[in-house]
């Protein structure tokens, strides 16, 4: 049978207060309680685990053994109290947030850190997406909040805040490309050659593009795609940065690079629990 943890409490703080007394003023039990408790979980186990031959009673090997796991299950009996009034009070079992390739942010990364601290054992999902495929993950519940480039207007369920940090975006090419030869690059000399944009699942649509191009709906494909010389490409310069700069060159177009400013989404019509909140904050604030 499974010591209680009133038991192994007992037994724990008998042997780091080195009596059986003065874990009972600790504990306020008497101290025959201490000892019946502990002498009861030495029959149930079948070890001594106190050599009470001295005045002091003091732990024997495998005393020093078991205490160690007597200790991990207060803890972990701890941690499910916890966690159980946590979920009680409404706290999320799961917290998704899908992200912009737009927003890579240390400020991000810092967050994520505290988080999984103060909140250890709650699930945690990362998603990616783009401008209306990240909208929409957002308005279906698939994920609790977002970071997404500025749009210019939103669905009316969507509660919007702008994020402190910004993001820059430049035009690059692959090394070997015609275009990195040149000093700096007019409009004109863009619109020889492909152009690879973005072009998401909900609007692939390229009104504003002359000429030429390819999509893909995130910028880490974009990214790929010029690095083989297909053409050029808008691409967030922390992503190149961190996965492409060796293979990259940044044009030098007029009006470029340019900022982005990143909003951080969320549902109106789905309020964000404990966890969802905290997070959001931390990030605006």
């Amino acid at each position: 049978m499974m010591p209680s943890s009133e038991t192994l409490q007992a037994f724990v703080q008998a042997a780091s207060q080195g009596s059986f007394s003065a874990a009972a003023r600790r504990l306020g039990k008497s101290q025959s309680t201490i000892s019946a408790a502990i002498a009861n979980l030495e029959a149930d186990l079948g070890l001594i685990l106190f050599d009470r031959s001295s005045r002091k009673p003091s732990l024997t090997e495998h005393g020093r053994v078991l205490l160690h796991r007597a200790e991990a299950v207060l803890a972990a009996n701890s941690q499910l109290a916890r966690t159980a009034q946590e979920l009680a009070q409404g706290l999320e079992s799961r917290l998704s947030i899908v992200l912009s390739d737009t927003y890579q942010s240390e400020r991000f990364e810092e967050v994520l850190g505290e988080f999984q601290q103060r909140y250890p054992d709650l699930e945690f999902e990362c998603l990616i997406a783009e401008c209306d495929d990240l909208l929409a993950v957002v308005q279906q519940g698939r994920a609790h909040m977002g970071f997404v480039e500025s749009q210019a207007l939103y669905p009316p369920e969507i509660s919007v805040a702008a994020v402190a940090e910004p993001s820059e975006m430049g035009l690059f090419v692959c090394n070997s490309h015609p275009l990195a030869a040149l000093g700096h690059v007019s409009e004109e000399a863009l619109q020889a050659h492909r152009q690879l944009r973005l072009g998401t699942v909900l609007n692939s649509a390229g009104a504003s593009v002359r000429g030429r191009s390819w999509s893909a709906p995130s910028y880490l494909m974009l990214l790929e795609m010029a690095e083989r010389g297909f053409g050029w490409a808008p691409i967030p310069r922390s992503l190149v940065s961190r996965f492409g700069s060796a293979a990259l060159h940044e044009l030098k177009v007029h009006g470029w690079p340019r900022q982005i400013v990143v909003d951080a989404v969320w549902c109106r019509f789905r309020p964000l629990g404990p966890a969802g909140s905290w997070f959001l904050e931390k990030m605006l604030g």
